[in-house]
């Protein structure tokens, strides 16, 4: 009755983990407000030419500064046209969460989007996230009468939910896709362009993005894939040149995103925030001519990065292109815009066009900060305010409202035609001035937190958090060395939350506890001379893990062992790539297919393993041909008939039906000994070890196999304790999650193995995929607990709560520091990532692998 009152309890605190994350989550994520409805031209408004009536937006998905304007780029075409003054070159900022959702959002609204479309984004069937009813620039074109199309990466589609005349959307996930994908699009762009009944073309290519998921930013198939994108915009500029019905059309080349040198996006890292920014038409010839007649200088002379490697040209934030395109088609702002018209365009209206283009800008932006503060309109009002030195401000609210007096008074002068020759360049620059100090102070203000939830949800956490404890020191007291290292642990771990840099670089925690750990245990087995030496065998092992995969954000790119040893020793990977299937071969020949013929037994296993290895080959040479050896060749003239897809399904299905064997004939058969339940045990492990090395990266294969040597080395401690084995288990857990590579930084989700077998995009499937494929170490650490403790009942019991413990404990930390920060510079890109990687950890790994698959092998394994 103890034990059954004892997991009712654990079932219990585990469910209070999800219900208080959530909570909290609701609070933390809330959609930003918007006004609704669509902006309109004012009694006050002027209106102004409108110098294009048609635009074709180019979004090349990850397309980075430099690989437009670098000297190794591809885009020889474009840059052509940039030194013909007819293209305007711009490295646009991108803020994080830099992914494609919220960064669409950003070009086509001129909003902030909110962090929660981190989410959403990988929810590609979710629609709640839909543009329908806030204002953005092809709505604006929608409302004049004009027709929209669209073709490529279908979140325009859920975005832009019956917006488009006609439109071919492609899944923006299916990342093993650098071809069809692409030329799904290009395939329609010659009948477009002969048309003449649409006012903007939209395009958007994945096939960039998916390279550098794939491979990375320095993948072979990265200059071939911007030599086509260049080949696009040549064939799309030579239209405009050549066919009158696109004499007034822009051209905009845009990425939503650029990448980090590991492929990935989603971080603040100023790879992933620079995505390269194109205005072109030889309408822009003009431009230049003018900008150049009045200031002597080029309008965009070439450039080098001024800081770090992708600052080419200016810099301008991604929220500009809205207010810019509307303004260019003589379009309303959309109301939620926080954008700044480019000032370089302001050069295509006369001088007095330009003031009232830049004061539409400026009226639109301050219905926004009327909104945002109340308070605003009234001081506006009020008399004898002095905005001689706006900048002496006591607060921003004040600051604003003497630039808007300043501004106000300008234009006036210019519009009552006091002293008008000087009075058009000082109403100007007020204005930009005016117009960019809005932006600033309004990107920056807090989201609107729903403090009441997020209390309520760390309230409930904090209960789990105290229930936890409280059941868990009663079964404490198997080692005094473990029942104080937990505690210490788990605060010091709670403490790190709330810094910045730790946060970002929490890999090194990971990796000095467990070489404490380890040192420790050595010291607990030196009298025991083998023990001692494998303990020294666990600890070099330990070393060599910690430099397989740089990671975090200092040292994410820094040389490594894939990196800077493999590509130069390709045979040497391979080995031990070949080593660990071998070992998982024996071991399954071993404690698996025991009923079956020996001889067969042999033959079923080298088939099952056999297919997984070919099928990791032959993903190699697809994935990064460079480095698979000219001698495994031979394997690859058999295998490349088939598809990577049906290679995958093979795999997962000759592993699914090596478990089902073995829960059907070896742990259910009514004659199953002691010996075979644990031969079944350990064959369930190897055969989802098997499913493991599917789903990770091949070039951390082997780390698969040390972590296995260090497994068995762990269960041949005649001394070590189960709460040791907890403890070791979880510090492993963490360790091997870093060392394969991963991050607290969304850049850091790996989707190269998510559609191992998949068709086409499957939220459920490709969801599991992506968790397992993340989190391929720790699980093995999960699966590996039933073997690794003694075997006794309330060991597990122990073992479960121990964990649920700590990520009760972790949450409550990450909560009060989410909560405690929330106005933080770095809560965006930190802490605001570490929240959803909880989530992860917690609801995915705890739940799935932890007690969920751990619980499957330890009710195989016979107790003792």
């Amino acid at each position: 009755m103890r034990g059954l009152s004892s997991w009712l309890s654990i079932a219990a605190i585990n469910f209070l983990l999800p219900v208080g994350i959530l909570l909290f989550a609701k609070g933390f994520f809330p959609y930003k407000p918007f006004l609704p409805g669509l902006a309109v031209f004012g009694d006050e408004d002027v209106r102004t030419p409108a110098p294009f009536d048609k635009v074709v937006f180019m979004v090349v998905d990850a397309l980075r500064s430099d690989f437009v304007y670098g000297e190794r780029s591809g885009f020889k075409f474009t840059q052509s046209l940039i030194s013909d003054s007819v293209a305007i070159p711009y490295t646009a900022h991108a803020t994080s969460p830099t992914i494609t959702m919220p960064r669409v959002k950003a070009i086509t609204t001129g909003s902030i989007p909110g962090f929660l479309d981190v989410i959403l984004n990988f929810a590609e069937s979710d629609t709640s996230s839909t543009l329908a009813q806030q204002d953005n620039w092809l709505a604006q074109i929608k409302a004049r009468g004009g027709k929209l199309v669209m073709y490529g990466d279908d979140t325009w589609l859920k975005l832009f939910p019956g917006m488009f005349e006609r439109n071919d959307g492609t899944s923006s996930f299916f990342v093993s896709d650098f071809t069809e994908v692409d030329n799904n699009v290009t395939r329609h762009i010659d009948d477009e362009l002969k048309r003449d009944d649409w006012n903007a073309m939209v395009l958007h290519y994945l096939g960039l993005d998916h390279i550098g998921h794939k491979s990375g930013p320095q993948s072979a198939f990265m200059l071939p894939k911007q030599v086509e994108m260049d080949g696009i915009v040549e064939r799309i500029y030579t239209a405009m040149e050549t066919q009158p019905h696109l004499s007034s059309t822009l051209l905009v080349l845009a990425g939503d995103h650029g990448m980090n040198d590991a492929g990935n996006h989603g971080g603040s890292g100023e790879g992933e925030t620079s995505p390269a920014l194109v205005f072109m038409s030889p309408r822009l010839k003009q431009l230049g001519a003018l900008y150049e007649e009045s200031h002597g200088s080029a309008l965009k002379a070439p450039t080098v990065p001024k800081s770090g490697d992708f600052g080419f040209y200016s810099t301008v934030e991604q929220s500009d292109v809205a207010p810019t395109i509307t303004s260019l088609l003589g379009l309303p702002v959309p109301r939620n815009n926080l954008g700044v018209l480019i000032p370089e365009f302001l050069w295509l209206w006369n001088e007095g066009e330009r003031i009232d283009v830049m004061m539409r800008n400026a009226r639109q932006l301050r219905t926004i900060v009327a909104v945002q503060y109340p308070e605003f309109e009234r001081m506006v009002l009020a008399r004898g305010m002095n905005h001689n030195s706006c900048g002496d401000s006591a607060s921003d609210v004040d600051e604003l409202v003497c630039l808007w007096k300043d501004a106000a008074d300008r234009y006036a002068s210019w519009v009552d035609g006091k002293d008008n020759e000087s009075a058009i360049k000082t109403a100007k620059e007020s204005l930009v001035k005016l117009c960019r100090r809005y932006q600033e102070i309004l990107s920056g203000v807090a989201s609107n937190y729903d403090l009441r939830l997020m209390a309520a949800g760390m309230a409930v956490m904090i209960i789990a958090t105290v229930a936890g404890i409280t059941g868990l020191v009663p079964l404490m007291g198997g080692s005094v060395l473990a029942d104080w290292t937990f505690p210490v642990m788990t605060l010091a771990y709670a403490g790190m939350m709330f810094a910045s840099s730790f946060v970002e670089e929490e890999q090194h925690f990971w990796y000095w506890v467990a070489s404490g750990w380890f040192m420790v245990l050595f010291l607990k087995e030196r009298r025991n001379q083998a023990s001692g030496l494998g303990m020294i065998g666990i600890m070099v092992l330990l070393r060599i893990i910690r430099r397989w995969n740089q990671t975090g954000q200092k040292h994410a790119g820094a040389p490594d062992i894939v990196k800077a040893f493999f590509p130069e020793h390709t045979t040497v990977l391979w080995i031990l790539i070949i080593v660990s299937y071998f070992d998982v071969l024996t071991r399954i020949w071993k404690n698996g297919l025991r009923r079956i013929d020996g001889q067969f037994a042999w033959f079923a296993a080298m088939a099952a393993v056999m297919a997984a290895f070919c099928f990791k080959l032959s993903f190699a040479a697809y994935d990064a041909a460079e480095l698979v050896p000219s001698w495994l060749d031979f394997v690859l003239k058999y295998t490349n008939e088939y598809s990577l897809v049906t290679q995958a399904q093979a795999v997962f299905g000759v592993v699914a039906a090596g478990m089902i064997y073995t829960f059907v004939f070896e742990v259910n058969a009514g004659d199953a000994t002691h010996e075979s339940r644990e031969c079944a045990a350990a064959a369930l492990g190897e055969f989802a070890d098997l499913f493991l090395l599917t789903q990770t990266r091949f070039t951390n294969i082997p780390l698969i196999f040390f972590f296995r040597l260090i497994s068995r080395q762990l269960s041949s401690l005649a001394t070590l304790t189960a709460t040791e084995t907890t403890l070791t288990v979880l510090i492993m857990q963490h360790v091997s999650f870093f060392s394969m590579g991963g991050a607290n930084a969304i850049s850091s989700v790996d989707l190269s193995n998510a559609y191992n077998g998949v068709a086409g995009y499957n939220v459920i499937l490709v969801g599991f995929l992506t968790l397992v494929s993340n989190w391929v170490g720790s699980i093995f650490w999960a699966s590996s607990t039933a073997s690794l403790l003694p075997g006794k009942p309330d060991d597990w019991r122990r073992h479960v709560l121990t964990m649920t413990v700590f990520y009760a404990v972790a949450a409550v930390a990450v909560m009060a520091a989410c909560t405690a920060l929330r106005t933080h510079l770095f809560i965006w890109t930190v802490f605001s990532p570490k929240y959803l990687y909880l989530m992860a950890w917690t609801i995915g790994f705890h739940f799935v692998a932890g007690v969920g698959w751990g619980s499957v092998r330890w009710a195989v394994r016979p107790g003792e």
